[in-house]
């Protein structure tokens, strides 16, 4: 995994350990490797955020045969990057959950995204995961547009044993929703998990529709299901959701054939909220915890 992101970083490393360094040398280093950051899907504002970091942190530093001068920038551009994750901070989904349980209310969680990321089958994955730790779901099928949505989400929620609301296509998916929500309180339900049409960004009215699922639903968790693999338009979309539902946490989906792996840094530093879960394939057991250190590790040291 992370493979060409790896490489785009061990080349900046190797080129900013050889001597004191000036503003020229840091950006000649840039120029060279920006097309492969480019290329590792790395967005150009989280470009630009490391180069003016790196810039201020290594300018006029003086390197020598006894220090380890690699060690010293890999671990500058570190602490840049971690500090990229810190700044989005933490979201602890399944405390969120209890603190509503404790309360004998469902705690409501709404699931965005386009087409094709596989936001139905993260919803599943989700739902397994929660029954896995005691805490039980219903799923709102809340994607009255797209057909076959109704019957994939049930065909889901069938094979774990999940009851589903459902109501006609072309229904107003905020009622579904509210449906779910009446559902989940009256049968003393733990959680909602509100599935939603799959909106190309561009379509202000869909975008609309998705503000008033907010509006109507008041959930208590708004995640963006985003594609690892679709680079750039996964950056685009996760801000103009974010402009829409302000949403809370993400769900990247197939990481498991990433092998840039630049997505997962610049959706966190462009729209300042943190991965929780990584999609790693086709089973529904196949939803890991995102781990920051973890990433930062793989991306820098390859391990």
């Amino acid at each position: 995994m992370f493979d060409r992101i790896k490489k785009a970083f061990s080349n900046i490393v190797k080129g900013l350990s050889e001597k004191e360094l000036s503003e020229s040398d840091i950006a000649k280093v840039f120029s060279d490797i920006q097309i492969s950051l480019l290329e590792s899907d790395v967005a150009q504002e989280t470009i630009d955020y490391l180069y003016n970091e790196l810039k201020n942190r290594l300018i006029g530093k003086k390197f020598d045969k006894s220090m380890n001068n690699e060690l010293i920038v890999r671990n500058t551009l570190r602490d840049i990057i971690q500090s990229i994750f810190n700044a989005a901070g933490d979201f602890d989904v399944i405390a969120k959950i209890n603190s509503k349980r404790s309360m004998k209310e469902p705690c409501v969680i709404l699931f965005l995204g386009i087409n094709g990321t596989g936001k139905t089958t993260t919803i599943a994955k989700f739902a397994n995961m929660l029954r896995s730790k005691g805490i039980s779901s219903v799923i709102v099928a809340g994607d009255t547009h797209r057909a076959g949505a109704i019957e994939q989400i049930t065909e889901h929620a069938n094979r774990l044993g999940i009851k589903v609301i459902a109501q006609r296509y072309g229904a107003d998916p905020a009622a579904v929703g509210r449906d779910g929500v009446l559902y989940a309180r009256s049968h003393r339900v733990d959680t909602v998990l509100i599935d939603t049409a799959g909106r190309m960004q561009t379509s202000k009215n869909l975008m609309d529709e998705m503000a008033k699922i907010v509006r109507v639903v008041r959930p208590d968790i708004k995640i963006f299901v985003g594609d690892s693999l679709a680079g750039n338009d996964t950056i685009i979309q996760a801000r103009e959701f974010q402009r829409y539902t302000d949403f809370d946490c993400i769900i990247l989906t197939k990481s498991d054939s990433d092998y840039k792996g630049g997505s997962a840094l610049s959706i966190v530093h462009v729209t300042k909220r943190p991965i929780i879960y990584l999609g790693t394939g086709q089973g529904y057991d196949d939803l890991k915890p995102f781990n920051a250190e973890v990433f930062i590790k793989q991306i820098l040291e390859g391990d």
